[in-house]
């Protein structure tokens, strides 16, 4: 699976749209990432598929996989699955809920219990402020004496964060964590027919807000 069949596929399941979005940062932009449109058994198994291919290729190496709450508790998942199904690897898993329990098996994850010396890698969909990533690294942390390797994500807006580097970039050097997407801002601009007049919006959008 390559990259343009990726971005085919986020645009058939409505997960890639164009038009004029504003983000949470409030900046306008000409395209939008909602994974929240993933909602069938095909599209979870074929991007479970997806990311354990990215997963592999990274070479990365870890003991578990964790998906903050909510939308990366299902990619978490289909990603342990794919890897199994695929390459017969079996990794666990694991997520935290938003609200901690103090009944039943209580606490914040569920499944996997992160043990000290263990390494972790993140399951996100896109990230845009970081704000994400430094929580769950927070409460990884918190739990146990891991080591969070690597963060992967289905899209890399490269935007820059809070100065003129990218977000992804700026986690990278901050906490030391290897970042990995299935695709970029690029390879969606790189994807499109010459003369498509999305080109031209996504390549201003990146002039003012890309990262240096």
């Amino acid at each position: 699976m390559n990259k343009c069949e990726f971005i085919d596929f986020m645009v058939d399941a409505g997960v890639l749209t164009f038009g004029d979005f504003t983000t949470k940062s409030g900046r306008k932009t000409p395209y939008f990432v909602n994974t929240g449109n993933y909602k069938t058994g095909k599209h979870i198994s074929t991007l479970g598929d997806f990311y354990a291919g990215c997963v592999k290729n990274s070479g990365e190496l870890f003991d578990a996989l964790y998906g903050p709450a909510y939308k990366g508790i299902t990619l978490a998942a289909a990603t342990a699955s794919s890897l199994f199904r695929c390459y017969g690897t079996d990794i666990p898993y694991f997520f935290n809920r938003k609200e901690e329990k103090d009944h039943g098996e209580g606490g914040s994850l569920i499944g996997y219990r992160p043990k000290d010396g263990d390494r972790i890698v993140i399951i996100e969909d896109v990230v845009t402020a970081g704000t994400a990533v430094r929580e769950s690294l927070q409460l990884l942390t918190s739990v146990a004496d891991v080591k969070v390797n690597a963060l992967f994500v289905s899209v890399d807006r490269m935007e820059r964060g809070t100065g003129t580097r990218s977000t992804l970039d700026e986690l990278k050097d901050e906490f030391g964590i290897n970042v990995y997407s299935i695709i970029n801002a690029s390879d969606i601009i790189d994807s499109m027919p010459a003369g498509d007049e999305r080109i031209g919006k996504m390549e201003k959008y990146l002039e003012e807000y890309g990262a240096r």
